[in-house]
């Protein structure tokens, strides 16, 4: 996000939360929101053994299976699981989107997560070596988990934002490396319960770091007679309860965004016999925040009247 000249954030004209979305959502993008269950549904309507055939063999790896296998899957219980979490990830953050003007954010994102994601999973996965194969939208779903945080964090400082606050405008973007630290650590916790002895404490000291970093933050940016930190918390939840709409799409995504690496990242990573690659869920999740952090911070997608 960029500053004006006087260190203030972009922010959008506050038009009513039904309004925002009447304008901004168009039908070519709900198309394109189509696409994937559509796809996915395709796939698994092939036989089990042309299936089997498209997903990612480690030890034999091809370009062709490395993008087909994310979008296979072999029991529909998996593949009902993926669409639900792609509904509720995609769905909330195109909305996240769209009310605060981040269209081009997302569907550059989108189509980044959607067509070159599954090469670069893949890729990177050949670096644990394993006789198995690999399949599912699920590394796909983390990356749109990854995108989410930073379309909430827009969405905070164009939409929730207040004139008379003493904080930069921006606060909500300056506080994303935090928050990084912050999922990254929730995430390790849920895969590394404290029961696995020295491993599990990594999960709770990467959350502990990012306390710190976030406290560290706030209390720079916090001007000398401004009020206290429980005060300011105080404010930003009443914005967020006197905005309806705004308040509720935001409430939502941010409990998505702590609520679904408990799908990502289960204790036993062992279901029905297959197991959750745990290591894909958390390159995508962090490929996803990261890449588009930067293009954020960078001023790549700051100016609120581009749809």
């Amino acid at each position: 996000m960029t500053l004006n000249e006087h260190g203030e954030g972009d922010q959008t004209e506050r038009v009513p939360f039904r309004t925002a979305l009447a304008e901004g959502v168009r039908p070519s993008d709900v198309l394109l929101l189509a696409l994937v269950p559509m796809a996915l549904l395709w796939v698994f309507s092939l036989p089990e053994s042309t299936r089997r055939s498209l997903a990612f063999a480690y030890a034999d790896p091809t370009l062709l299976t490395a993008f087909t296998a994310h979008y296979v899957h072999l029991q529909f219980e998996h593949l009902l699981a993926n669409l639900v979490g792609y509904g509720l990830l995609a769905g909330v953050g195109y909305l996240v989107a769209t009310a605060s003007r981040q269209r081009r954010l997302f569907v550059t994102s989108f189509v980044t997560f959607c067509l070159a994601f599954p090469f670069a999973l893949s890729a990177l996965n050949l670096a644990v070596p394993r006789d198995a194969i690999g399949f599912g939208f699920s590394g796909i779903n983390m990356a749109f988990a990854g995108v989410l945080p930073l379309l909430l964090a827009v969405f905070a400082c164009r939409r929730l934002g207040s004139e008379a606050s003493t904080h930069p405008a921006d606060l909500p973007v300056r506080l994303l490396p935090a928050t990084f630290l912050l999922l990254v650590g929730w995430m390790a916790a849920l895969a590394l319960p404290t029961a696995l002895g020295a491993r599990g404490l990594a999960g709770p000291l990467v959350m502990l770091l990012g306390a710190v970093v976030a406290a560290r933050q706030l209390r720079s940016l916090r001007p000398p007679n401004g009020p206290s930190l429980l005060g300011s918390l105080r404010s930003a939840v009443r914005r967020i309860r006197d905005r309806p709409g705004d308040g509720d799409v935001f409430v939502v995504g941010s409990v998505l965004a702590v609520a679904y690496p408990v799908v990502g990242f289960p204790t036993d990573a062992t279901v029905d016999g297959r197991v959750i690659n745990l290591y894909v869920h958390l390159l995508g999740f962090c490929l996803a925040f990261i890449g588009p952090y930067v293009l954020i911070v960078a001023g790549g997608f700051a100016d609120p009247r581009t749809y």
